[in-house]
């Protein structure tokens, strides 16, 4: 196991010191039925086949883990909410149970977020925003290992929102969408605060690309500006090093 976590180190340095989007960290965050998903791919061009931006950024999603998790297994996602509600037991086993969907579906996710930490690869981190401390947690672990960090929140109306989750594969109960929702509007501020200049919003309540040219140049110009965290930085000049003195191999 050290032997392999040493290969894929290497193999993400090599891929990350070159990369376009290199040590940026871009959360993405918006309530259940926000539309993140199609924001994604207008801002980055990121699809259900791509898992990348031409940016050379890489996606993080647990929910997309959890729901392999849960096709593997034989269970509809879209019938999460009536497994709630008609069998409780099938949904502390989905959710709670240390072997469940949820708990392996996060093991997965972190062990290649670590890959990509590794290589200080680019990364989009998609999340919904209703926990600001988990969120600030993950933005101080970012810019620990050299990132700069940014946010895009995609916000909507509480109708929207509702409409939009009863369309998706992972429908996800009312009673827990709607405190999450809220949480997410009483956490706006808080994000705009913590990410100062770095932080934009897209209103995404009407269909159609909402993603104004301001806000599209904006993450674009934040993608391609030079590294300014220190720590990334050195870390850039040692990457350098190693592979012109050909101790990793380009």
């Amino acid at each position: 196991m050290i032997k392999l976590k040493n290969l894929l180190s290497k193999k993400a340095l090599n891929e990350g010191v070159y990369d376009p989007g290199i040590l940026k960290c871009i959360f993405l965050a918006g309530g259940p039925g926000s539309g993140k998903s199609k924001v994604s791919h207008d801002i980055f061009g990121i699809s259900d086949t791509l898992s990348f931006s031409a940016g050379g950024l890489k996606i993080i999603n647990s929910d997309t883990a959890f729901e392999t998790q849960l096709k593997k297994n034989g269970i509809d996602p879209k019938d999460l909410a009536k497994i709630e509600v008609e069998n409780p037991d099938l949904w502390d086993t989905i959710t709670k149970d240390p072997h469940g969907a949820r708990e392996t579906a996060k093991r997965t996710t972190l062990g290649i977020k670590a890959f990509y930490e590794a290589g200080r690869i680019g990364m989009i981190i998609d999340g919904t925003g209703d926990d600001v401390l988990k969120i600030r947690t993950q933005k101080e672990r970012a810019e620990s290992l050299g990132y700069d960090t940014y946010m895009v929140f995609v916000n909507t109306s509480l109708e929207v929102a509702k409409f939009r989750n009863s369309k998706r594969d992972r429908v996800l109960p009312e009673n827990l969408l709607v405190p999450i929702w809220k949480e997410c509007q009483n956490n706006l501020g808080k994000f705009q605060t913590m990410f100062g200049g770095g932080f934009r919003i897209v209103d995404n309540t009407n269909n159609g690309n909402n993603v104004t040219p301001d806000i599209q140049k904006a993450v674009d110009e934040f993608i391609r500006k030079p590294i300014r965290n220190g720590i990334g930085k050195q870390w850039m000049l040692n990457a350098t090093a190693l592979k012109n003195a050909n101790i990793i191999k380009r």
